[in-house]
């Protein structure tokens, strides 16, 4: 639902994946967006009326993207394919981040906009601390990149999360993402992404900004 930028780049790339894609938006002219061989359906309507869900083929979908420019329509619309329909695989596109976060523990995947890309921004200009590239629903577990302190540089990974009772969910060197073996070591312009429990990210950030307390017995 949605084909402003963001809805429209999904259809395109969707469609261009081989999947069967249907959109709605409410105004027909978004639907210029879509390109010229676009194999999709589109269908004029707001998202979150049964009739016109049903005739894109709501009844028969494995997922479904709520990505217009409002909050209500989204967090509606998505509803109603989760709980009306029973669609596995439901998101909703929210601005306001404080909604997100309560979208999130009612069990409806939200992608926060402004708030994811205030996140990426920061994390690319502060060598420090870690901002959240996922968190659970619960709102206990975090996967974030967290800053490692050249002191780190040459010990393995399962040192880390000995150190800080974390796991190293993966790692990124030269612009490649790779899951860590039980010998592998940090690198010099490593990046370390983390698993730890939402509680315990101050004290893993604070751990990992020093170098590591050497074991001399």
């Amino acid at each position: 639902m949605g084909c402003g930028r963001v809805g429209s780049a999904l259809a395109r790339t969707l469609d261009s994946r081989g999947h069967s894609v249907a959109v709605i938006d409410r105004n027909q002219a978004a639907f210029r967006r879509l390109a010229q061989e676009f194999s999709g359906t589109t269908i004029t309507g707001i998202g979150f009326d049964r009739d016109v869900l049903v005739e894109a083929g709501i009844e028969s979908a494995a997922a479904f993207a709520a990505v217009s420019s409002g909050d209500n329509s989204n967090v509606i619309s998505a509803r109603v394919a989760r709980e009306t329909f029973g669609v596995p695989h439901v998101v909703a596109r929210i601005y306001d981040p404080g909604r997100a976060d309560v979208y999130q523990r009612l069990g409806i995947p939200t992608v926060a906009t402004v708030k994811w890309t205030a996140d990426q921004i920061v994390r690319r200009l502060l060598m420090e601390g870690s901002e959240p590239e996922y968190r659970d629903p619960s709102g206990r577990v975090r996967i974030a990149e967290v800053f490692v302190s050249s002191g780190w540089i040459g010990h393995r990974l399962t040192e880390l999360e000995q150190a800080t009772g974390s796991r190293v969910a993966f790692y990124t060197r030269l612009g490649n993402a790779d899951l860590p073996g039980p010998d592998t070591v940090l690198q010099e312009g490593d990046m370390v992404h983390l698993a730890m429990h939402d509680d315990a990210a101050a004290r893993t950030e604070e751990l990992l900004s020093k170098p590591p307390v050497e074991n001399h017995s």
